[in-house]
């Protein structure tokens, strides 16, 4: 997957382009002509330029945008307390769950249900390869078999710690680019109006062209922490799949001593 933080940069240049040619138009239309008494008139003029005022008095598609950012920003926020909580819980369960396994001599020894996940699903995913390959002679296609086994378990415990990441991705990619667009359509507009107006009073101007600026502004806000959330997601993310290679590795070493020492887990679960 590529990093999102390249998208960003590359909008915050095409952002940065987009302004200056705004600005270079308005004094552009600045320098045409003397102006009208009617761009004096201070009912003409807003009177909030807050973030919500600018907010209130925005065109339609920049609002729109701009409520759009602002769920993504929040989804951004659920899905950072959500797995943050995930991910340290899962991480504390392989480390109990490896310290138990490292204690164990051979699987015909496991403490039944004492186990936690995932050592639980991966001892049981080599208990039912073992019944399996009741009567088999080959020590080591045995092992190969419960590895691919393990291997698959490993990767279904990934997938399900990883799940919430990819919107993260997304947002961190798409949002500067949705909040480019709210600037251009604010732009746009604005212009449109200073043409129908017939006015060059900066003062007129500048409040419509702040207006779609803070589209972009929420745009930057919704993708910069996405972006920083995603990649500290994948380290920890990364922290956890080592851990769970080490279980499966010891889960492999357990199935192997008992094999070399010809006990099979399915006498002991018939005995019982």
């Amino acid at each position: 997957m590529r990093n999102p933080l390249m998208h960003v940069v590359r909008c915050g240049r095409g952002v940065t382009c987009g302004v200056a040619l705004a600005l270079l138009a308005a004094q552009s239309a600045l320098a045409q002509g003397p102006s009208t008494g009617a761009e004096s008139a201070p009912s003409a003029l807003p009177r909030d330029l807050s973030p919500w005022g600018m907010f209130s008095s925005a065109d339609a598609v920049v609002k729109t945008v701009i409520v759009g950012l602002a769920v993504a920003s929040m989804v951004t926020w659920t899905i950072w307390l959500a797995k943050t909580i995930e991910i340290v819980l899962a991480r504390r369960r392989a480390r109990a769950a490896l310290a138990t396994l490292q204690s164990i001599d051979t699987l015909a020894s496991l403490p039944r249900g004492k186990l936690i996940e995932p050592a639980a699903s991966l001892c049981e995913t080599a208990i039912a390869e073992l019944r399996l390959s009741n009567g088999a002679i080959d020590k080591d296609g045995i092992k190969e078999r419960i590895a691919s086994r393990l291997e698959r378990t490993e990767a279904a415990f990934s997938r399900k710690i990883s799940r919430g990441t990819g919107v993260l991705a997304t947002i961190g990619a798409t949002a500067p680019f949705v909040g480019l667009f709210g600037t251009v359509w604010g732009i746009m507009n604005s212009f449109i109006g200073i043409s129908k107006s017939h006015t060059t009073n900066l003062a007129i101007v500048a409040p419509g062209i702040a207006e779609a600026l803070l589209a972009t502004a929420f745009g930057l806000a919704a993708a910069i922490p996405a972006v920083v959330i995603y990649n500290l997601f994948a380290r920890q993310i990364a922290g956890y799949r080592a851990a769970l290679a080490d279980t499966s590795a010891e889960v492999l070493q357990i199935v192997g001593r008992g094999l070399d020492r010809g006990l099979h887990v399915r006498k002991s679960m018939a005995a019982e």
